[in-house]
């Protein structure tokens, strides 16, 4: 793996100086195997009454030191917590990994255990045996440390402290919040005072940030009180984005007598040592013979659009992804385009070579998906981006291109980065500066394309109160992408996540679709069904709502803490014909409605209209905008509670008299 040296550059500047490590001044408030009564009494949190389990407190010291032997990181972990009910006891089963080959890292001085309380009233301590803690191999450098805690159950505490050791050039970042409300939160960094260090904080809640100074070492800390447990939410981008949280970043170091060393970077001199990298620049100079029947589809063609769409699908078709996202040809291209499989780095490295030989403009371009979070543009460091894709200009179109994405066309750009931001990477001169504009940031986003579902029903209900009929779903866009993802895992799945599951009572007669290995054509299923409606008295009840995902609404909280992520736009559709049966009659026509948001930026509307027995609908929906702000969340709830309202309505069929 491609390994971040910096800190580890800069800490052997230090040469045996710094030889003697300092104490840390920073002191623990809160003893190991001291327990408050009170804690255990305790039924519920403070701070959200609804919480399985909370962190009473969790205290870590990072200490860097360095001696002749080499650099080592001490990693000093105090965590306590209590359980309130059953939901809570996932919080005593302990996981931490680490680096086992050649002991670069090990988990020591463990200590842990349970407090309950006795029919007495009595505090009662259970310590863990230490026989019960297993050490499991991932692969051949990691391995896994695990215990569950002894005698835990709804009421009690537990708590552990151990010793994290480390020779590898990585420090921690420290997560004041975690899925759970903790009381007390703090992290201390100590470390020699020839480093100019600085805390990144992403946080919206308020800290306490202390530095003090002894013996040669600095000591930062951080601490935070009260932070809530950060829960899902419905349409988050990434939750990494919105922990709160901090890290420490190395700007400078100032050598005995020497002046002061500059480890800070610019994108221009990042990108000029990329370039220049053995598993990355070095790789888009590599001669890929094209195979004969890749060279025959391209000879024909002469517009570029033509051979990129041509390019993208054959690496799509013949190159099997491993399932790991890089952003470097580890094993090297040539060596994965022999073998037809890779990693994403190695894919799509291969493809930027075919694209460029076929005589495009290619260009790799670092990318972060929705599930690593978002890049800090200003915030010059490789490791925020986790993948690569191709990056095609042709006139004044741009397209992103992924060898790995069985399921998004070559004019849509991947779901997983819409809505982001990419670092086009191209050659820069010798002073790390460009030559030219064909490096820098670009905004991935195309309004164009669009999360798009249809539903069209022709139906008619029985006197028996069954409606029957045949339906046709449309899948188009992002839609169609996702939906194929869903596909793969068979027939009789799908029809049970989509269809089965959602609609109670329903039965599906015949179920075929159209389309999924034509990616220009929306994928299509049509079924034939039947389902009870809800009868009471002289009345039935049925909804128009059908068939497009939209049964439920996704924001019944009344609060919440994170944005709303769409990643594109969204348009939904619901047609249909309805045939009411002989003796019944619509007590009332659902009226012609339309809802539009403030900004204009969700439009909904509804219109029905009856022809004798027969009751004809039609619903759309639009989302505008792929995101909404925190602050926006009490306008999208009040939005989508009139929404749902409108479009779960019960139509009413009364028996005439």
């Amino acid at each position: 793996m491609k390994k971040n040296l910096l800190l580890c550059a800069a800490l052997l500047l230090l040469g045996t100086a710094y030889a003697q490590k300092g104490k840390s001044t920073a002191k623990e408030t809160e003893d190991f195997g001291v327990v408050n009564k009170a804690d255990l009494l305790a039924k519920e949190s403070l701070i959200d009454k609804t919480a399985a389990a909370e962190v009473i407190f969790t205290t870590a010291t990072e200490e860097i030191g360095l001696y002749e032997s080499g650099l080592e990181i001490l990693y000093k972990v105090h965590r306590r917590v209590k359980i309130f009910n059953d939901k809570g006891l996932k919080e005593a089963d302990f996981k931490e990994s680490y680096l086992s080959a050649n002991g670069a890292e090990s988990i020591t001085k463990l200590e842990a255990q349970t407090y309950n309380l006795d029919a007495s009233g009595n505090v009662v301590i259970t310590k863990l045996d230490k026989k019960s803690v297993f050490n499991k191999k991932i692969d051949n450098n990691s391995s896994q440390q695990i215990f569950t805690f002894p005698e835990v159950k709804a009421g009690s505490v537990i708590e552990y402290k151990y010793v994290f050791r480390s020779t590898q050039p990585y420090l921690h970042r420290w997560y004041f919040q975690e899925d759970i409300p903790v009381r007390y939160s703090r992290f201390s960094l100590d470390y020699p005072e020839a480093f100019e260090v600085m805390p990144v904080f992403s946080t919206t809640q308020e800290y306490k940030l202390d530095r003090k100074q002894t013996a040669g070492r600095i000591i930062q800390t951080v601490s935070m009180l009260n932070i809530p447990g950060l829960s899902n939410e419905p349409f988050v981008s990434c939750y990494e984005d919105y922990w709160q949280k901090v890290s420490f970043k190395i700007n400078s170091y100032y050598p005995i007598g020497g002046l002061r060393r500059d480890f800070s970077r610019q994108w221009p001199a990042v990108i000029k040592d990329l370039m220049e990298d053995e598993d990355f620049g070095v790789q888009l100079k590599k001669n890929i013979p094209r195979t004969k029947d890749l060279e025959d589809q391209l000879k024909a063609l002469t517009a570029p659009e033509e051979k990129m769409i041509v390019i993208h699908k054959y690496v799509k078709k013949n190159m099997v992804w491993d399932g790991e996202y890089s952003k470097w040809a580890l094993e090297g291209v040539k060596s994965a385009w022999a073998n037809k499989k890779g990693n994403s780095g190695e894919i799509n490295l291969i493809l930027i070579n075919l694209l460029k030989d076929a005589g495009l403009k290619a260009y790799p371009i670092l990318v972060s998906t929705r599930e690593n979070g978002r890049v800090n543009t200003t915030d010059a460091r490789l490791g925020q981006f986790n993948t690569v894709l191709a990056y095609v200009q042709i006139g004044d179109k741009s397209y992103y291109l992924d060898g790995t994405d069985q399921n998004t066309p070559s004019h849509m750009v991947p779901d997983k980065v819409m809505y982001s931001e990419g670092l086009v990477v191209s050659k820069v001169n010798g002073e790390g500066t460009s030559n030219d504009q064909d490096w820098g940031w670009v905004v991935i986003w195309d309004e164009k394309s669009k999360f798009s579902q249809r539903s069209h029903v022709t139906a008619s209900i029985n006197a028996d109160g069954v409606m029957k009929g045949e339906a046709m779903v449309d899948y188009s866009g992002y839609s169609r992408a996702e939906e194929l993802i869903c596909w793969k895992d068979g027939k009789d799945k799908f029809v049970e996540e989509h269809f089965t599951k959602a609609y109670h009572g329903i039965d599906i007669a015949e179920f075929n679709v159209n389309n999924h290995d034509k990616d220009s054509l929306p994928f299509s299923q049509k079924l034939k069904f039947s389902m009870p409606t809800n009868s009471s008295g002289d009345y039935k009840y049925f909804t128009i709502n059908m068939f497009c995902g939209l049964e439920k609404n996704p924001f019944i909280a009344d609060n919440r803490v994170t944005d709303i992520f769409y990643g594109h736009n969204q348009t939904y559709t619901m047609s249909g014909s309805i045939q009411i049966p002989e003796g019944y009659e619509l007590e009332a026509l659902p009226r012609n409605v339309k809802m539009i948001m403030p900004d204009t930026s969700i439009v909904a509307s509804r219109i029905a209209q009856q022809e004798g027995m027969f009751m004809q609908y039609r619903i759309t929906l639009d989302y505008k905008r792929p995101f909404y702000a925190t602050d926006e969340y009490p306008l999208i709830l009040d939005f989508h509670k009139k929404l749902y309202a409108m479009l779960n309505e019960q139509i009413v069929m009364k028996k005439k008299s």
